[in-house]
């Protein structure tokens, strides 16, 4: 519909799609500062204490993310800023790791590096919410949040993540704009993993992941024995261990490619796009473990053996001083024929 047709049927565009501040008054989350955003069937919640990652999502009546055991958690005591991963993780749909780590946490010549880093729990500055109608025929009706986060220290680093996301009236899509700088004056770890977290009841035994993979390692012993079942998840069981596997995806021309999880009992799905340009490492999380059951789809620009392993192999990836990258992903929505077309898709990626 476009502006004029969509008009006619509600008294303000609010009733079909908004965006609106919010603030979370009890327990972990007290104080937690954040975005609800809907959009017709579609409905999420962008924390802007947390990297302007996004926590919860719901497509069609149905939950599509993952939440720990934790639950959510603001800027309170609660929020150990990654220096204890297990208790300050609380999952969500998409949280951001880096920058200066990801993955195993780290000593390197006396300086502590957490699990997964720091961006994820550091609060956005410059934060913005807009709904505007765009130019051109038909015009859409789009939502935009935005705002950036400073990952430095006194003597040390000084790097800034500019992010941008938007999402347009009826087209079950989140865009993901990330914009990384350099603002110091020497050059500096710039590592990066999007670590997007699927849960119940989307993720169940009737799901599969979907990838065109065309390898598949496991990443300890613990996963090597379930390598054949990477890509269905079985019933919840009792304190299994997590499984990591280390995926080399197929990509188009230009390096796109992407990662999916359906599910045809329920009818929908979930797919994540990027470019294997900035991010050409690809790692997925399973655990089938009861109370802790989920799937971590994980585009990264380094490896699941983190900082360490880069500098023993003299290929970290940094940024030199004021350079800048630009990344982009995307979030779709999926429901009916296109679960098999999402198939169909991986398997042409792979000839």
């Amino acid at each position: 519909m476009d502006k004029k047709e969509i008009m006619s049927y509600v008294g303000s565009m609010q009733q079909a799609m908004s965006v609106r501040p919010v603030l979370f008054k009890e327990g972990r989350a007290e104080g937690l500062q954040a975005y609800e955003v809907k959009n017709d069937r579609l409905s999420f919640t962008v924390m802007a204490d947390k990297c302007l990652d996004i926590a919860e999502v719901n497509w069609m009546g149905y939950n599509i993310s993952f939440l720990s055991k934790p639950g959510l958690a603001g800027r309170n005591h609660y929020d150990t800023n990654g220096q204890e991963a297990q208790r300050s993780i609380m999952g969500g749909m998409v949280f951001t790791c880096g920058l200066e780590n990801i993955c195993a946490p780290c000593t390197v010549s006396g300086k502590e590096y957490p699990m997964h880093g720091r961006i994820r729990t550091t609060p956005a500055e410059y934060t913005g919410a807009d709904s505007y109608w765009t130019d051109g025929t038909p015009s859409r009706c789009e939502i935009q949040i935005k705002g950036e986060m400073r990952e430095a220290e006194l003597f040390g680093e000084n790097m800034v993540l500019r992010r941008s996301i938007k999402t347009t009236w009826q087209v079950p899509e989140i865009r993901i704009k990330d914009r990384i700088t350099n603002e110091g004056f020497r050059e500096e770890t710039m590592m990066l993993l999007y670590h997007f977290n699927v849960g119940y009841p989307l993720l169940s035994e009737a799901s599969e992941i979907v990838l065109p993979t065309k390898e598949v390692v496991p990443r300890d012993g613990a996963a090597a024995g379930h390598v054949d079942g990477w890509n269905r998840m079985e019933k919840p069981k009792d304190n299994e261990p997590e499984y990591v596997f280390l995926h080399k995806l197929a990509s188009d021309k230009e390096g796109n490619t992407f990662a999916a999880v359906i599910n045809e009992e329920l009818g929908i799905g979930v797919k994540i796009q990027f470019n294997q340009k900035y991010l050409p490492y690809f790692m997925q999380w399973k655990s089938i473990a009861s109370g802790d059951y989920v799937v971590g789809l994980e585009p990264a620009n380094s490896s699941v053996f983190g900082k360490e392993y880069h500098l023993e192999r003299g290929d970290l990836h940094t940024l030199h001083p004021f350079e800048t990258e630009d990344i982009e992903l995307r979030l779709s929505f999926l429901a009916g024929k296109e679960l098999k077309k999402v198939k169909e898709e991986a398997a042409q990626l792979l000839e």
